[in-house]
């Protein structure tokens, strides 16, 4: 079945690009995507979902710029992604996060949803956690947890706000790179210690040697296969085990 664009709540507001699975549906998960848009590697994430049984949507955060935002990797693309999410604002990716929750809800088959966060869309999960209750944040490379910088952000990051996790009863599993230029060890270190602390479920996960975007064989200078295989199999692992 292939993918198709849906209005996720009142008409004329945010979409999602809509992978169903063919057969018995396990859950929902809601793909935030990264800088890029819903680009070819987002869409092709909600095939793979889907592939495997759940019903996966990736929201348009762009839409109040310009829709369907779809990004290559040149530097000139990711120029004009970090252009677009400059732009965005805090509040109302949480207000598009509730109405992709609810969309997901609907189509869980009584199952549970997941978010799952792609470099900035890793944050947007875990803000999401901070508001919204959902059984699973499964979150690669995400940005600014403790640190702000861009409106998206705001003025508390949503680490800030762990207890708030913690009372919405999110299990979060987390994966980086040890060369990740963006996400260095010390602020890892410092989101595994507010975690524990605030007393939620989770599980934070160092690959050696892989840098920042490892995941993604659409970017083959970053691409590292063996964590990527592993960060993968322990997503599925995730969901079959909270959704």
């Amino acid at each position: 079945m292939a993918g198709q664009w849906r209005t996720l709540g009142e008409a004329g507001g945010v979409e999602a690009y809509v992978h169903r699975p063919e057969g018995r549906v396990r859950g929902a998960v809601v793909v935030c995507s990264e800088l890029y848009g819903v680009n070819a590697y987002a869409r092709a994430t909600c095939a793979e979902l889907a592939q495997a049984g759940y019903v996966a949507l990736a929201p348009d955060y762009y839409w109040r710029s310009t829709r369907r935002t779809g990004l290559g990797y040149t530097s000139e693309e990711r120029e004009k992604g970090l252009a677009l999410m400059t732009a965005l604002d805090r509040d109302e990716l949480v207000a598009d996060a509730a109405d992709a929750l609810a969309f997901a809800r609907g189509e869980a088959g009584g199952r549970g949803v997941a978010f799952l966060g792609l470099s900035m869309g890793g944050h947007i999960a875990v803000r999401a956690a901070t508001e919204l209750r959902f059984e699973l944040a499964a979150v690669f490379y995400p940005g600014w947890l403790l640190n702000s910088g861009f409106p998206l952000v705001g003025p508390v990051p949503p680490l800030e706000d762990s207890e708030r996790i913690a009372a919405n009863g999110v299990f979060l599993l987390g994966f980086r790179g040890e060369e990740d230029h963006i996400i260095l060890a010390e602020e890892w270190e410092q989101a595994e210690q507010r975690l524990t602390d605030a007393k939620i479920p989770h599980e934070l996960i160092s690959y050696p040697g892989a840098r920042h975007g490892f995941a993604c064989a659409d970017r083959p200078a970053d691409y590292d296969p063996a964590a990527g295989a592993d960060s993968w199999r322990r997503v599925h692992e995730a969901l079959a085990a909270h959704l």
